[in-house]
């Protein structure tokens, strides 16, 4: 904090750079600091605290657009279906499936907020076949349209 603090008021060229670096490196410390805790709520930090649950969380995360299914996260995580989806859900707190269907709607409210890419490209970077029911899953999740969304958030 006080690196961030001493960046923030020096004002030296590269400034906002170094802020950036010592905020996700504290963020960093602070996730660490939540993991050791083994106590931890269930949720996306518990599961990712979980060596055996981690692997298939990766996959899920560095490719949201495939049609994962259990057998395979089961695979990854080298369980079976049953214990692995028994796991899952007792450490993230909901299924895999429905674990994934978030990730994939934090995905593309983060691509709406950052970059202009259409609603079509999005359906399919989320693993949908069509914009419109892409659409229809987002207005579900999150409360109103992509396009609606983009526009509140770009305000």
């Amino acid at each position: 904090m006080r690196r961030i603090f001493d960046e923030l008021v020096d004002r030296r060229p590269g400034a906002e750079f170094a802020v950036r670096q010592h905020a996700q490196l504290l963020v960093l410390e602070i996730i660490r600091w939540l993991s050791a805790d083994a106590d931890l709520p269930a949720g996306w930090l518990a599961a990712s605290t979980d060596e055996t649950l981690r692997p298939a969380l990766t996959a899920m995360h560095s490719r949201p657009e495939r049609a994962w299914r259990l057998e395979e996260l089961a695979h990854i995580a080298s369980m079976s279906r049953t214990t692995f989806a028994e796991r899952f859900r007792k450490a993230a707190g909901i299924p895999p499936r429905a674990y994934l269907h978030d990730w994939r709607m934090f995905v593309a409210q983060r691509a709406l907020r950052s970059s202009d890419t259409s609603v079509e490209t999005l359906a399919r970077a989320a693993g949908y076949r069509s914009a419109s029911s892409f659409s229809t899953a987002f207005k579900k999740h999150v409360g109103e349209s992509p396009l609606n969304y983009r526009a509140t958030m770009s305000r």
